[in-house]
């Protein structure tokens, strides 16, 4: 065993941190009464080469234990040895011989948890006293690295800060949008993988990436059995974390310690070079050392009764807000502490540029679970000068019936509006008397926004979310088929408002299969004409399919991968969202930083949106059913240039029979140019800009079943 130096060290800064004179390490633990740092040779190191004991006397100032070890460096591999009480009814869980990781490490070496504990002979059990007993030996457990945040070359890369409105968002998996053969990249599923396709995202014109969980999670935690194949599944989606400040290691192609950060950041430098933005989907609602029965190797092992939400009086179970065994005690200061810590180094050293956080109403929750009117979280988040200019996104519900869409605590959030991808289904499947409600969705929901002082961009539009259908299953599956995720297709929503159009699953019917393309063009035109911020799953625009899996959180294999393949099948679909993302960035109408009717100009100008009936009335919005059509008044909303947009008609048909339309009249010697028709032949469904097609009759358009028309106003050339 070597020896090492142990100086007093600073409490200021937790975690790993390089200095001039060695590594400070430093961890809250309350109760504590003897820390360990154990230092290891490599990843599969079975046991540490040296261990630094730290003195109380000298190594501790409040619940801060630190140490300066001057022959720790940049790659040391290292975990921790906690003693204290272990009672678990007043909720202590210390364990002396549990090795316990580091939760500001900035890495995490090869290794899974949860193989480590799955070879053990021995039960987990936590009512063993363990002051006396040895650790197990851990070749298969990961280590935190110690990482030099300077040690990376960004070339002047800043934040982008691109404006909501003008923002068109892609949520995509960072493993799956590359993992597959069919990418034909030269290191599939990683972080360079995706860096080959940024060419691809910046033709098809979306202005940000939302990539699922990239922290530090074990897809090992999964021990189901995909019934059809007899493998084992896995934690594929991530939402299970382990590392709050560590990218997921094994997304990285080189596997030497700490490669991962640098490869994570020359990711988001590369896509800001292409002006894309760096959303990540961050869960801090819960951690994955579960519930009582869970396993000790992090929280539970350093102050289990501050990091989690307990029953009062019987403090060994845990609270569930999160549907996942535990929930993190958001609004504790010292837990709010490290939430912000965390968002703050992602965004002061890797460069992101927001979060969308996962089951977040669990943030807006006290220490005793309740929902609060102004969290202090959320309000701090929101107000932090250094976030300040960072995207903030909440999925505004959790599994403890918190639910707050148009309303989540903490000023300028934005949020996933389910209310928006429920009326559009609804109405784009044809239902009863949806008009009205799909209206307001497309117009910003107002309804949800507007009293709370927010703008449409803090709504979040999606029709599909990587949580249920891609938009291709649903126009092509009635009901979910989870089978191979092994859990009897018991898991996932069964309220998916979604229609096969004839047919469950993939057919060889034309028109079906026709139909099905006319509905996907349907759903793209409702979000990307909408007011809000649009958001859309990866492969949505050429036909993703999970062969009706709506929870394929387990499928890390091609069932869940981006299948190439079907971007060339499916080339026209591309193009025509590709060509829609276009027609909606040239319009600044289209996505509005105020609501309509808002502004004391607009007011004094006239109305700047128009519903009509297919005759051309106001409508009867009662009697109003399966057919949508506006104007928007584009010649009266002045662009940043100063020059005014011009005149959109949008009309939407989800009726069975075809309706013949009355067209509003156009002035100042415009003419109505067809832009899109989702009923047309592919390559003629949408005109690229400026090679609209004027209109042969200017009084009536034809606007078929199950089909959205896009019209604008031109100078007729005479």
């Amino acid at each position: 065993m070597s020896n090492l130096t142990v100086l007093g060290g600073d409490p200021h800064r937790l975690g790993a941190t390089i200095t001039d004179n060695g590594v400070n390490f430093a961890i809250f633990s309350r109760d504590a009464v003897r820390v360990l740092i154990c230092f290891f040779e490599n990843y599969n190191s079975k046991t540490p080469y040296a261990v630094a004991e730290l003195d109380p006397a000298k190594n501790r100032t409040g619940d801060i234990w630190h140490a300066l070890i001057p022959e720790a460096k940049k790659g040391s591999l290292y975990l921790y040895r906690i003693d204290g009480p272990h009672d678990i009814h007043k909720g202590l869980r210390f364990d002396f011989s549990k090795y316990i990781l580091d939760p500001y490490a900035k890495a995490l070496s090869e290794g899974s948890v949860y193989k480590h504990f799955a070879s053990s002979p021995v039960l987990e059990t936590d009512n063993m006293p363990s002051s006396s007993k040895e650790p197990r030996e851990i070749e298969l457990f990961p280590k935190c690295v110690v990482v030099d945040d300077n040690d990376f070359d960004w070339q002047g890369d800043v934040p982008l800060n691109r404006p909501l409105s003008e923002s068109i968002i892609y949520e995509v998996h960072l493993k799956g949008f590359t993992a597959s053969e069919t990418s034909n990249v030269m290191a599939g599923g990683t972080y360079k993988g995706f860096i080959e396709k940024i060419p691809y995202l910046k033709q098809l014109g979306i202005t940000a990436v939302e990539l699922l969980p990239v922290f530090e999670f074990d897809e090992f935690e999964n021990c189901n059995i995909n019934p059809k194949t007899g493998k084992r599944l896995s934690n594929y989606w991530g939402y299970s974390t382990i590392g709050f400040f560590a990218p997921k290691q094994s997304y990285a192609s080189s596997k030497a310690p700490g490669e991962c950060v640098n490869e994570f950041k020359l990711l988001v430098r590369e896509l800001h070079k292409a002006g894309i933005e760096v959303i990540l989907d961050v869960v801090y609602n819960h951690t994955a050392e579960g519930n009582e029965n869970g396993s000790t190797y992090e929280f539970k092992g350093i102050q289990n009764d501050v990091y989690y939400q307990l029953v009062e009086g019987d403090m060994q179970y845990y609270k569930n807000f999160s549907g996942c065994g535990n929930t993190f005690n958001c609004n504790h200061p010292v837990v709010r502490d490290f939430i912000m810590d965390s968002l703050r180094y992602w965004v002061t050293q890797m460069h992101v540029d927001g979060f969308r956080f996962d089951l977040a109403s669990i943030l807006t929750r006290s220490q005793t679970g309740q929902l609060l009117t102004f969290p202090p979280l959320t309000n701090q988040i929101a107000e932090d000068p250094i976030l300040r200019n960072t995207k903030i996104i909440a999925e505004p519900w959790d599994c403890g019936g918190g639910y707050q869409v148009g309303r989540f605590p903490g000023g300028r959030w934005c949020e996933w509006n389910d209310r928006f991808r429920d009326d559009i289904r609804r109405f784009i499947r044809g239902d009863e008397f949806t008009s009205t409600a799909a209206a307001t969705r497309m117009a910003g929901s107002s309804d949800l926004y507007l009293y709370s002082g927010r703008k449409p961009g803090n709504s979040i539009n999606f029709v599909t979310a990587h949580d249920g259908f891609t938009l291709n299953d649903l126009v092509s599956y009635n009901g979910k088929h989870n089978e191979e995720n092994g859990e009897q297709n018991r898991d996932g929503n069964d309220n998916n408002l979604s229609y096969n159009h004839g047919f469950e699953g993939e057919c060889e019917n034309t028109k079906i299969e026709q139909l099905r393309k006319q509905q996907i063009k349907n759903f793209l035109c409702c979000l990307l004409l909408s007011q809000g911020t649009p958001m859309f799953v990866s492969g949505d625009e050429w036909r993703r399919t999970q062969n009706g899996n709506n929870n394929a959180y387990c499928q890390d294999n091609e069932l869940a991968w981006n299948d190439w393949t079907l971007e060339e099948k499916n080339e026209s679909l591309v193009r025509f969202t590709s060509e829609l993302i276009k027609f909606r960035k040239a319009h600044p109408v289209l996505h509005r930083e105020t609501f309509f009717g808002e502004t004391d100009e607009e007011k004094a100008n006239g109305a700047d949106l128009i519903w009509y009936d297919f005759d051309g009335r106001v409508p009867d919005w009662s009697k109003l059913n399966r057919f949508l059509a506006c104007q928007i008044f584009g010649n009266r909303f002045k662009k940043q240039d100063g020059t005014f947009d011009v005149p959109i008609y949008i009309a939407i048909n989800t009726d069975r029979h075809d309706l013949t339309v009355i067209l509003p009249s156009l002035e100042n010697g415009m003419v109505w140019a067809r832009v899109l028709d989702t009923s047309y032949p592919e390559g003629e469904d949408i005109m690229e800009i400026g090679n609209e097609e004027i209109l042969q009759s200017q009084r009536r358009y034809v606007v078929t079943t199950n089909s959205t028309v896009v019209l604008i106003g031109k100078k007729e050339n005479k």
